[in-house]
């Protein structure tokens, strides 16, 4: 009997087309002898569609004119293509998707799904409440501090004198709550800063304001539930003066993925075994990718950030660090399912 898998992509969120990318990599590479697969899509404003169309549709986008494959009615709870769907693999990046929110709706169906739970989710998603955790791991962090929007409209003259003092320039400003570096920018001084608090609130009402580290980046994947396990370590040289949203997705080969990472053993053990802590620290079920700082001059380690549903598109770097683990993008997508239907008490 094949398994029936509910694919959940798009999403109302700033990284929906990225959600689109990573599934249709991810539908194109399933074993198609072992899998039923049920696409389900969520526009940009939140509709929820079943799309029973050709799968190249959704890289870019144009699956949700597909009139003629697309059901527009229908609930999650009794739809005769719902029901029998035996592990749901939500394919969303940042909120309404990686958050939490689908991954509670899917606990109230009952079904298995892979990735982190709610609170993993929801924690791992938040810059700052991830921060505290790691802190707990004794997991070193970097000088970071949090603002929100009802602070920054209290009284911006008096908060721009706090931001200086809580920290030098240059440094990042980023929404607490999104990923794929969307919204986030480099500040050097405070105009630049006050353009980029301004741009980071419209996808966010609480920042994270985070001390620019002179760095290599270093990045892990993490699988498995109860005993997880660490990837070899990838390093990035970003095309940009940071690794944005157009290093990881529209510049093409111009930023280098190095994997693994030269670093030295006891230097690649330590980042590995911070990986497995932070993925603890939260919760962790599935899998995430952590990310770290190297500062350069000092080699002191730096986590920067976990995320608990990492992108897996063909150029993404948590598949390519499983691939030169010894596991193959379709194996990993075989253990991800087991994982799911492991953790919901199913063999």
């Amino acid at each position: 009997m094949k398994l029936k898998i509910g694919v959940i992509f798009g999403g109302k969120s700033g990284e929906h087309d990225v959600s689109l990318m990573s599934a249709s990599n991810v539908i194109e590479v399933m074993d198609k002898n072992k899998y039923d697969i049920v696409k389900i899509g969520i526009t940009k404003i939140g509709k929820w569609m079943i799309y029973t169309g050709d799968v190249l549709n959704i890289k870019d986008g144009s699956w949700e004119k597909d009139e003629e494959n697309l059901i527009y009615e229908f609930s999650l709870f009794d739809h005769p293509m719902i029901t029998p769907i035996d592990v749901f693999f939500p394919i969303l990046h940042g909120p309404n998707g990686e958050d939490g929110t689908v991954q509670g709706l899917l606990k109230i169906i009952g079904k298995p799904f892979v990735g982190c739970g709610v609170l993993a989710s929801s924690v791992g998603m938040d810059k700052v409440y991830s921060k505290i955790l790691f802190e707990n791991a004794v997991i070193p962090i970097g000088n970071y501090m949090p603002l929100t929007i009802a602070q920054w409209n209290a009284n911006r003259d008096e908060m721009n004198i706090k931001i200086e003092e809580k920290l030098e320039y240059p440094f990042f400003v980023k929404p607490a709550n999104m990923g794929s570096s969307v919204g986030i920018s480099k500040v050097h001084n405070r105009d630049e800063m006050i353009t980029g608090l301004e741009e980071a609130f419209t996808y966010d009402c609480k920042l994270i304001l985070e001390k620019a580290i002179d760095c290599r980046e270093v990045e892990c994947a993490v699988l498995g539930n109860q005993n997880p396990k660490a990837s070899v370590l990838g390093e990035i040289i970003p095309s940009q003066e940071f690794y944005d949203y157009q290093a990881k997705y529209t510049d093409g080969d111009k930023s280098v993925l190095i994997i693994p990472a030269k670093l030295d053993h006891d230097t690649t053990e330590k980042i590995r075994d911070y990986a497995v802590k932070a993925f603890t620290s939260i919760n962790g079920r599935g899998l995430s990718r952590v990310d770290f700082f190297i500062e350069k001059g000092t080699d002191k380690i730096f986590i920067n950030e976990i995320n608990t549903l990492p992108g897996f598109t063909n150029i993404s770097m948590y598949p390519k660090l499983w691939e030169k683990t010894g596991i193959s993008y379709e194996e990993l997508i075989e253990k991800l399912i087991q994982f799911a239907m492991e953790e919901h008490g199913v063999n």
